[in-house]
């Protein structure tokens, strides 16, 4: 028996996390004087509206180490597995690191592994399928083994429709970010170990992606992926379009979509993309 535990920058589905029995240890969100919490709970609809009329940066607070030792200790008797988003993003990672401490100094012969999964949102999911997979068919110490290394293999990438929320929480200089949005340019940027880093400029958000399709060949770190995850924010379409871009382009790969939930949307912003392979 397992138990996975995964904070909400993964976006699988609210029907997913109660099938698979996931349990999500929720971010904490605020727009202007309005909270949020990032669970099943969460209006995205309303969130987003604000999110959009708001000049000012978000504010998120990711979950603290009782938040994940709460859980842990209701699953003590299964192989646990916890997922984070990247630790080079936020400090959620640090927080189920402290609570995977005081777990094992309390209890034994628990069996409990923390997993950074170096990415966020498409990435962040792909890594909770993938670790899916592997606790069907192996014991824990295999799947431990399994899952570090679709980590470290893993790359997302993303093209985001919008800079604008990129510019309000100072993750790019205004100034920068104005010339991007008149000239059009949208850049693609990649995860490095964690961290994002920019992979190309284009002009154009169309031609952007047709080139994150592309790089899915060249950028991918063991020959060919089986699975890719797309996220996107209030555009499907294109998301769907893009599925069937990749599954005409590459064979034997499944293409996953899902919606992002509140934290991914808060920073991809309406109209991103994000991929992982």
């Amino acid at each position: 028996m397992y138990k996975i535990i995964s904070d909400t920058s993964c976006d699988l589905t609210k029907e997913e996390i109660k099938d698979l029995g996931i349990e999500y240890v929720p971010f904490k969100i605020s727009i202007d004087d309005k909270d949020y919490i990032d669970d099943e709970s969460l209006n995205l609809s309303e969130y987003l509206i604000n999110m959009k009329k708001t000049e000012k940066p978000i504010k998120t607070a990711c979950p603290g180490p009782f938040d994940y030792l709460n859980i842990i200790e209701k699953s003590i008797d299964k192989d646990i597995y916890i997922v984070t988003i990247s630790g080079k993003l936020s400090g959620s990672y640090n927080s189920a690191k402290i609570a995977e401490k005081e777990a094992r100094e309390k209890y034994d012969d628990i069996k409990i592994h923390v997993i950074d999964s170096k990415s966020a949102s498409a990435g962040h999911t792909r890594i909770v399928l993938k670790l899916l997979n592997f606790v069907k068919d192996n014991d824990f110490e295999k799947t431990v083994s399994l899952i570090d290394r679709e980590v470290e293999n893993e790359t997302t990438m993303f093209v985001l429709e919008s800079m604008k929320n990129l510019i309000k929480n100072g993750r790019i200089k205004k100034t920068a970010g104005l010339i991007a949005n008149v000239l059009n340019i949208r850049p693609i940027m990649i995860s490095n170990n964690g961290e994002i880093e920019l992979f190309e400029i284009n002009r154009g958000v169309k031609k952007s992606l047709d080139k994150m399709i592309k790089a899915i060949e060249t950028e991918c770190k063991v020959g060919a992926s089986n699975l890719v995850t797309i996220s996107y924010v209030k555009n499907k379409e294109r998301a769907e379009n893009l599925k069937e871009k990749i599954e005409e382009l590459y064979d034997d790969v499944k293409v996953h979509i899902r919606h992002t939930n509140g934290l991914s949307s808060g920073y991809a912003d309406i109209g991103g993309i994000v991929i992982a392979f």
